[in-house]
């Protein structure tokens, strides 16, 4: 070959990004995007292994060690671990699918009263911090001071308290009550799109109604139950809200406690071992949340739904209908009045007690001025503000774009993108920070120890969160308006802001409601890496708690909840959700 062909050969080379560009714009968009998501999605990941897998502790270059596995699984505690941890998440799991179940059928399904209402009060619990239902459980259920039990000793005459939150059957059923909300919206949007015919059958051909629900009804929405249980199994193996307000102290280890005291309760900390059993949890949700997306798959060989327009058949219990709807109406009061009364009610006295004649006369707001004038407090719901609004803003503009490449275009690496934004959705809050920690003291960034590793954190452990809600709302728009921007001169940015993201609207306000709230009130990531300068709500609700501050802690969570709304009605009133939509 002559060097004239050399140097042609080499020029080709160089120019075919240029060339790649100039055909088809889009490219770079998908470059920038798959390189954002990979670094979102791999940097925690593989720090989190090196971390384990280091000698020298946390800031210190090291050699290659199996050292901290061998320290781990040599231990006979991790193996307890690892049994306290499977036990906690199945039963929650199996008691939040449960009652969900429940609860859907007979508001979806039933002409039980008040099934509307129903229905609409069980997403309520979604502006909560979970942190806060679980210290509303204690306060009811403390074998010392729980109002549930002081009232039942002084009724029966006991000497001891007859229930204890602090235990294994305490944080199964607590984590149960606060996960039941996810599992409601799986299950009962499978029974929506159920179609009615196969129940119909059955009673032509005799069967009474629990027989068409049992034999009929489950079986047909049993991937959707399935997928359910085994979301909120994940939820629940990853979750630190519930086993930091009642594990610790009942001292009960679980995954994300021994993470929690080997990085900070220890002194030293030894966040090494504690990136070993993140590792470990890191494995296990893979697998499950693997699991998860072949149920979800799977339950699409299970659809019924056709191309006729049909409502579900609305079943008539007669006179069984009131006892469905005390039965409905008991599930909500567990998961949503109950807590929400007593946060209220410790809000609002000088301290907790069994409310009486001398309550009147301990009814204060100095828990909510303390707040309100506090600067600490101040800055925290400041962060958090921050945090929601402009977090969840950056993460729905990436799940646009990201969602519009994998759903839309035919480009090379989409598929690898989409298998990048798996990483998050199985990445538990205490692992992702432990990652995290271990990337940002290495990379030459001045991010460590400021708001900006929280936003990161939040933007990837949620991001498919926002990716899910824009999917399905972008497989709804046709084609053929992105060909007639493109057919009239507009570029790829030109058309997605004017055409395709103004359609996306109810999506994307949908999803940022969920991120904005979300990221309002998170703890399990915030407590690992927020400093002092830059704390957000959660780890200061927490440390009210430890404290035992509960009444400026239970005002502070009413004020969260407050904010929560008001995050809620101002996205849906910017978005003109339920307005036409206007030409831009």
């Amino acid at each position: 070959m002559n060097h004239t062909a050399v140097l042609s050969r080499i020029t080709r080379i160089r120019d075919w990004p240029l060339r790649a560009v100039r055909q088809d714009p889009q490219i770079i968009v998908v470059v920038c995007v798959g390189v954002l998501i990979a670094y979102l999605s791999l940097s925690p990941t593989l720090m989190l292994f090196y971390g384990s897998f280091v000698s020298k502790p946390l800031g210190v270059p090291g050699d290659f060690t199996l050292a901290h596995y061998v320290a781990a699984y040599s231990d006979s505690l991790t193996y307890q671990l690892l049994v306290n941890s499977f036990i906690f998440a199945a039963g929650s799991a199996l008691l939040a699918t449960i009652l969900a179940a429940t609860l859907a059928w007979i508001a979806v399904r039933t002409n039980a009263p008040f099934r509307r209402f129903f229905e609409l009060t069980a997403i309520i619990p979604n502006i909560f911090p979970p942190v806060m239902l679980a210290v509303s459980w204690t306060v009811l259920l403390s074998p010392r001071v729980g109002l549930i039990n002081l009232l039942l000793m002084d009724l029966f005459g006991l000497e001891s308290a007859p229930l204890n939150i602090y235990s294994m059957s305490g944080m199964i059923f607590v984590e149960g009550l606060i996960t039941a909300p996810l599992a409601f919206l799986i299950i009962s949007a499978g029974l929506y799109s159920m179609d009615p015919a196969l129940e119909e059958s059955a009673r032509v051909a005799g069967s009474g109604n629990m027989q068409v629900a049992w034999r009929i009804t489950f079986p047909i929405i049993r991937p959707a139950v399935l997928a359910a249980a085994t979301l909120n199994f994940v939820r629940a193996i990853e979750s630190f809200d519930t086993p930091a307000i009642i594990a610790l102290p009942a001292r009960i280890e679980v995954f994300t406690t021994k993470i929690y005291r080997e990085a900070i309760a220890a002194f030293p900390p030894n966040h090494n071992l504690a990136a070993t059993y993140a590792v470990s949890l890191l494995v296990i949700t893979l697998l499950f949340v693997y699991l998860y997306r072949r149920l979800t798959i799977r339950s699409e060989r299970y659809v019924t739904v056709t191309g006729r327009g049909y409502r579900p058949t609305i079943i008539d219990l007669g006179k069984w209908r009131y006892l469905a709807s005390a039965i409905a109406g008991l599930i909500l009061f567990l998961i949503v009045v109950l807590p929400f009364v007593v946060l209220l009610y410790a809000s609002f006295v000088t301290y907790v007690h069994v409310p009486g004649k001398k309550t009147l006369g301990l009814l204060t707001l100095d828990h909510y001025w303390t707040n309100l004038v506090d600067s600490r407090t101040y800055r925290a719901l400041k962060n958090s503000i921050f945090l929601a609004v402009i977090g969840a803003t950056f993460c729905m503009l990436l799940a646009s774009v990201t969602s519009y490449i994998t759903a839309k275009t035919k480009a090379a690496g989409r598929g690898v993108i989409e298998g990048l934004t798996f990483i998050p959705w199985a990445f538990p809050g205490t692992a992702l920070a432990i990652g995290l920690l271990w990337t940002y003291v290495y990379i030459p960034l001045p991010i460590y120890g400021s708001i900006w590793i929280l936003m990161i954190g939040y933007i990837t452990r949620f991001l498919p969160y926002g990716l899910r809600s824009m999917t399905s709302t972008i497989v709804q728009i046709h084609d053929e308006l992105e060909d007639a921007s493109k057919a009239c001169g507009a570029g790829f940015l030109s058309t997605f802001r004017r055409i395709l993201l103004p359609l996306m609207r109810p999506g994307f306000i949908a999803g940022w409601i969920i991120l904005a709230t979300i990221y309002l009130r998170e703890f399990s990531t915030s407590v690992f890496l927020y400093s002092p300068g830059a704390e957000p709500i959660g780890p200061l609700l927490y440390h009210f708690y430890i404290d035992g501050n509960l009444g400026p802690m239970s005002s502070l969570a009413m004020i969260v909840s407050v904010i929560s709304v008001v995050l809620i009605v101002a996205a849906r009133r910017v978005g003109k959700i339920g307005e036409s939509f206007e030409s831009g």
